[in-house]
C-alpha cells in the first residue's frame, strides 16, 4: 500500500481528500505546516507527497527547493496543490523540481487519477533492464537513471520518462499532444506549458550547453526531436 504526505493547511480540504485517497487504498498523513511535514519526511518514509504552495510557516515553492536539494528527498514524487493559478506559478513549481501540479479547486477523482499515474511513472520497471546508449549519454530504463559520460542526471521521475520517450524515437519529430499521449495517465490541459518546463530542465543536465542544445531539438511550431546518434557525436 503507498503512503502518501498531505501538506496543507486547510483542514476541510485534507479531512476531504484524506479520506477520498484512503477509500482508494491510500495511506495517508497530513500535516498542516512545512515544519509539521518536516518532522513526517524525517521520520516516515513516503511514497509521494502533496504540497499546497501558501502555508503559514512558509512558501511551498522554497521547501520545494529544499526538498532537491537533499539526496533522500531530490526523487521523491510531488504533486503540488495551490490556489495560485498563475501561469508562472505553475512553471516556477515544475523548473524547482515538482512533478505534476494541480490548480484549486479540484475534482478528488483527478487528483486520484494523478496520484496513480505519479507512482506508477516512479515505479521501477523490472522487467525493462534496456540501456539507450547515445555517444557519451546513457538512458538506462531499468535502473530509470540517464547518465552523461557515466555521472547521473538529475532528473524527476516525469522528467525521466520524458527523456524516454524522446530517446526511443531518435530523428522523429513528436508534437506536444503524442508527447503527451504516450507518457499516458499525466493529464495535462491542453495549453499547459508543462513539457516545455521539463524539456528546458533535461537540457539543463544532458546538455554540454543548454542554450545550444545538441540532443533534445526544438521544432519550431510543431514539437521536438531527439537527435539521431551521428548527430551527436
Amino acid at each position: 500500500m503507498s503512503r502518501l504526505l498531505l501538506i496543507d493547511d486547510d483542514t476541510r480540504l485534507t479531512d476531504m481528500v484524506g479520506g477520498y485517497l484512503r477509500q482508494n487504498g491510500f495511506e495517508v498523513d497530513t500535516a498542516a505546516t512545512l515544519a509539521a511535514g518536516r518532522e513526517q519526511l524525517r521520520h516516515v518514509q513516503h511514497d509521494a507527497l502533496l504540497l499546497d504552495l501558501m502555508l503559514p510557516d512558509g512558501d511551498g515553492l522554497d521547501f520545494t527547493r529544499e526538498l532537491r536539494a537533499e539526496p533522500r528527498t531530490r526523487r521523491l514524487p510531488l504533486l503540488m496543490l495551490t490556489a495560485r493559478g498563475e501561469p508562472m506559478d505553475r512553471i516556477v513549481g515544475l523548473e524547482l523540481g515538482a512533478d505534476d501540479y494541480l490548480p484549486k479547486p479540484f475534482e478528488p477523482r483527478e487528483l486520484l487519477a494523478r496520484v496513480k499515474a505519479l507512482l506508477r511513472r516512479a515505479a521501477p520497471d523490472a522487467g525493462d533492464d534496456e540501456v539507450l546508449r547515445y555517444g557519451r549519454l546513457e538512458v538506462d530504463l531499468g535502473a530509470r537513471q540517464a547518465r552523461l559520460a557515466g555521472q547521473a542526471c538529475d532528473l524527476t521521475s516525469h522528467q525521466f520518462d520524458l527523456l524516454t520517450v524522446l530517446a526511443r524515437s531518435p530523428g522523429r519529430v513528436l508534437s506536444r499532444d503524442q508527447i503527451m499521449d504516450t507518457l499516458k495517465g499525466h493529464p495535462l490541459e491542453a495549453f499547459d506549458r508543462s513539457i516545455d518546463v521539463h524539456i528546458s530542465r533535461i537540457r539543463a543536465v544532458i546538455e554540454d550547453d543548454p542554450k545550444n542544445p545538441k540532443r533534445v531539438l526544438t521544432v519550431r511550431g510543431t514539437g521536438y526531436v531527439f537527435a539521431k546518434k551521428q548527430d551527436m557525436e
